[in-house]
This record gives structure tokens, sequence and C-alpha cells, in this order.
């Protein structure tokens, strides 16, 4: 029986992304030995999207195989507290036909998206 998804992020400075993980988005963590930090990430959701779509008139695509992205219920005062603890944006939010997103900067990693979903997301019911 399959009981939890695990995500694993790849960057050029771990200890600067995982700090950022822990001290910055309060994800708890245990150390696993040597430093090595599993978060727990609270709920989860899993979607499965094609790689080329056609919606409302407009055409897209993607020549990702996996993301990761974190939802907030409130994007704007989620980037104002983020902010307040040293958090960067790459850009202002965006609308979007799934939610309000916006590219969080991950120190030592890279963006990842932050967003506000504009649906009823699974992992909260």
């Amino acid at each position: 029986m399959i009981t939890a998804v695990h995500t694993l992020i790849y960057c050029d400075d771990p200890p600067a992304a995982r700090a950022f993980f822990r001290d910055v988005l309060g994800f708890p963590a245990v150390d696993t030995g040597g430093g090595w930090l599993i978060f727990t990430t609270g709920p989860s959701e899993l979607g499965v999207h094609p790689n080329a779509w056609e919606y409302n008139g407009q055409a897209g695509g993607t020549d990702q195989r996996f993301d990761v992205s974190l939802m907030c219920d409130n994007l704007t005062a989620t980037m104002e507290e983020l902010s307040a603890k040293g958090a960067e944006f790459d850009g202002e939010p965006v609308q979007q036909a799934w939610g309000l997103t916006v590219s969080l900067k991950v120190p030592g990693a890279g963006p990842i998206t932050l967003f506000e979903p504009n649906y009823d997301p699974p992992a909260l019911n």
C-alpha cells in the first residue's frame, strides 16, 4: 500500500536549500544522519498532465517530466510573510488557469512555483 509521496530537490548548495526549507518556510524535519534533512511537507496531491495541450484556444507544451510546486491559501499574505523572513521572488504573481502563481527562489537550488489554487485541492479535503 502506498502511504505517501517522497519528493526530491537536487541542488548545488544543499545546506543553503535545507536552511531555507527549515528556517524560512518552517518545514519540520528529521536528520537522517550527517545533516541530511527529510522535511514534513503536509498534505500532498499528484497531478498527471499531458506534455502538450490546447486550452481556451491556446496551445502549450513542456519538456518537463516532473515538477514540484508549493501551495498556499493566500498568495499575497504568504509572500509578505516569507519576504519578512528573507525569501525572494522572481517577478510578480501571475494568474494561471489553475491559480495565482509566483516563482519563489530557493537558495542553492533555483526557483520553485508557489501558488494559490483556484480549485478545491483534494489534498486539503
